[in-house]
Parts: C-alpha cells; structure tokens; sequence
C-alpha cells in the first residue's frame, strides 16, 4: 500500500493527498502594497489543478514594515482580503485545501528603514543572497513594541480566517522574527522575552488561536538546528517545540537553518536530508509532522511517508519546476492517477 495518494485528516482539515506545496516567495507583488496579483492566483491555482493536497502561499508579512522586501505579500489591513479571497475559492474548485503563512521578518527585512528584531545583533548574510549586498543594523524591539507585534499576528490570523484559508502556518523557521526570539546566539535580551526563549513565540500561538476556529489547525513552520558557528541544535528546537504544542500548536513543519551564514556546520545537500529532524519530531512530540528538504524525487516522498517519518511531504523547487509535480509524483508511485478530465490525455 503507498502512501503518497491516501487522505491526511486532522481536527477539520481533510487532504486528498499527503503531498504540500511548501511556501517560496514570489517577489512579485507590484505596487508594493501587499495585495496578490493575477502573478499569484496563476501560481498557486496552478498547484491545485496539478493536484497538490495542501498549498502553503508564501510568507506573508502581519506588518509592511516585517516584509522581507516590498514586493512580498502582506495582510495587514482588511483591504487585502479579497484578493486571497479570490485565491483560496479558485484553489478549492480543484479539490485542493490551501493555507497561509504569516511572518515578520525581524532583522531580515531588507526594504524596511529600520529593521528590528529581539536584540540588536546584526544578522549575516551572502552578498548574492540579499537585495542590498548585506543585511541592515536592526534595533532591538520595546516591550510595548512586542506587544503590538504579537496583536499584529492575531489580526493577520483572523483576516486569513476571513479569506477563507483552511490553516494557517508560523514562520518560526530561517532567521525571521519568531525564530530570532527563540534563538540563544540572536536574542541577548535581559528581560522575560530573553530569558524564557520560548515566550515570544508562546504569546504568538495563543493570540493567533484565540481568533481561529476550534476544528482548523495551527501549522508552524521550525528551524530544528542552527549551522551558524555556536547555534542551537535539536535538544533546544525540541524543547522549545514541546512549549508550543502545548500553546496550540497542531502540526510542525520540519526545517533547519537559516539564521545567518552557515559556520563549520553546513546544511546538507542530497536528497531528505532533513528527514532525520522530522522523524525526531514527530517521535518526541507525537504530533503530525511535515518533512522538508530535497523531496522532490517521488521515491524519496514516498519513502519518508511509508517508513513513517512524516505524516507530509512538503516539495518547494520541485514544484516551481513543474506545476503538475503532485499528479506526476502519484502516477510514478502508485501507478495510476487521475487528473482533471482536461489533461486525462495527456497525464494518464
């Protein structure tokens, strides 16, 4: 019996498949105000019609300021709504659920005038990787400034509500905001939101949860170890997880790095190579997880399912290269499959 093809339910969510369509950013908005574009709806219903079980849109900033860059997606003011609206109602036509990742990126904002983040310990990054050839100098965030962040995410959480997603996920992954508080070589604050890691991030989930409904789950997307020279390993990821599955987390979405520039540690580069993270998560938490990371060979998805490391596979490139990964993916593990009628005589 395969994997990959069979139903995935958990509290109201019901997924076709074990297949999601991790989130990758777009850099595509176009008048800088956050709203998706006709470049957005084409992409992710694309995903849908190619028969992905679960699509994550991109991070999508609770602040114009928390955006990675100005072309990225934000939900911020009631006005963006009917844009995602349109979205998520063309994605369910295809028989695919859809959620939303909403984020801040703290020290990584490279548009903003004056990044900010839990301290102000400026981040590192590659040159080619960043708009501006490096990261800003952030400030360290006020008390009342966490605060207000923290009621940010919840009004970004209800609007997603309103849009009609079927889950929302926290970045708490790659060196943005929610990662940065929970992290020991970033966050240096004297305070309770430095000396219990896991607050921020705690206040984050309950406020989120207050405003979504009891039956749709809270994903939230992690960074298992650090590769920059003195980071966090597992046993601290872990031990930070378990607090917020206790504050409301439901599903952990499996990563790693991201902080800054990778030291002695590297991050691998073969096939599941962050599958071992996945497996101590879901052993340790025993709550659903996503594995991440160079899946995008069917075998390699189907594996990490049937061995029971994951609940879900999430593939990011492999679907920017094709937009039909899923149907693909399902015909070379089981054999058969069954796309939209339009395409039977081509995918078959």
């Amino acid at each position: 019996m395969k994997t990959i093809n069979t139903p995935f339910k958990i509290k109201g969510l019901q997924l076709k498949n074990r297949i999601v369509m991790a989130p990758m950013c777009q850099y595509s908005v176009e008048k800088e105000d956050g709203i998706p574009n006709d470049w957005h709806f084409v992409h992710y219903v694309s995903r849908a019609v190619g028969g992905t079980g679960l699509i994550i849109m991109e991070m999508t900033s609770v602040t114009p300021e928390g955006r990675i860059t100005n072309q990225d997606l934000g939900l911020w003011d009631d006005s963006q709504i009917p844009a995602y609206k349109r979205i998520v109602s063309e994605v369910h036509k295809h028989g695919s659920k859809i959620g939303i990742q909403i984020a801040h990126a703290g020290r990584k904002a490279e548009d903003a005038i004056q990044p900010v983040g839990p301290s102000d310990l400026q981040g590192e990054a590659l040159a080619e990787e960043t708009k501006y050839g490096g990261l800003k100098q952030p400030r360290a965030l006020t008390i009342q400034e966490i605060k207000q962040t923290i009621e940010q995410f919840k009004d970004a959480a209800r609007r997603a509500v309103e849009a009609g997603f079927d889950t929302i996920e926290l970045h708490g992954a790659h060196g943005y905001l929610l990662h940065q508080f929970m992290s020991p070589s970033i966050n240096n604050r004297n305070d309770e939101y430095g000396t219990d890691l896991s607050k921020f991030g705690i206040e984050v989930i309950r406020s989120v949860k207050s405003v979504m409904p009891e039956d749709m789950p809270l994903i939230m997307r992690i960074s298992a170890i650090e590769y920059i020279d003195g980071g966090y390993g597992l046993e601290h990821s872990l031990h930070i997880a378990e607090k917020y599955k206790l504050a409301g987390v439901d599903i952990f979405h499996v990563s790693s790095g991201g902080e800054g520039v990778p030291g002695t540690l590297k991050p691998g580069n073969y096939p599941g190579y962050q599958i071992p993270f996945a497996r101590a998560f879901k052993e340790k938490l025993e709550i659903p997880v996503i594995a991440v990371g160079m899946l995008d060979n069917p075998q390699v998805a189907e594996a990490t399912l049937s061995n029971k490391d994951a609940d879900l596979i999430a593939v990011a490139r492999g679907m920017l290269n094709d937009p039909y990964w899923s149907l693909h993916a399902i015909r070379e593990v089981t054999r058969k499959v069954t796309p939209p009628f339009q395409y039977s005589r081509g995918i078959r």
